[in-house]
């Protein structure tokens, strides 16, 4: 798995119990997610069609750096799909883990489009 984007806990981010909002981090999972699919795909025309599970099972607080990492498992003919690890960067304490993260290319109308990659061309792209 490739940790590329860190992220600071910051106050605006803190839900009433003072850790991290389950909502921030969804966002920011979202967005690296779909970041990271578009990187895979060398296009922007990615939405997020599915998440599955989401198990929080260690908080974050305040000032605590975050990384967000990212894998692919499987490329379909017009999808993505892609693991998530989200862990404190100091003790590498894991936050959340998402087996499943599908995305789909699409094209100027939001229907489904075919990519052209496979896993294999994927296999070593960073």
């Amino acid at each position: 798995m490739i940790f590329k984007t860190r992220k600071l806990v910051s106050p605006p981010d803190l839900n009433p119990a003072n850790t991290l909002f389950g909502g921030q981090l969804l966002k920011w999972i979202d967005e690296e997610a779909a970041i990271f699919a578009m990187c895979q795909l060398d296009d922007n025309h990615i939405v997020t069609k599915y998440m599955s599970e989401i198990d929080f099972v260690n908080p974050a607080y305040n000032n605590d750096i975050i990384e967000i990492g990212c894998e692919t498992v499987k490329v379909g003919r017009t999808s993505i799909t892609i693991n998530c690890e989200v862990r404190v960067k100091d003790t590498k304490t894991t936050i959340i883990k998402i087996d499943k993260i599908v995305l789909v290319h699409v094209d100027s109308n939001g229907r489904p489009k075919a990519h052209g990659k496979t896993l294999e061309m994927l296999k070593d792209k960073l």
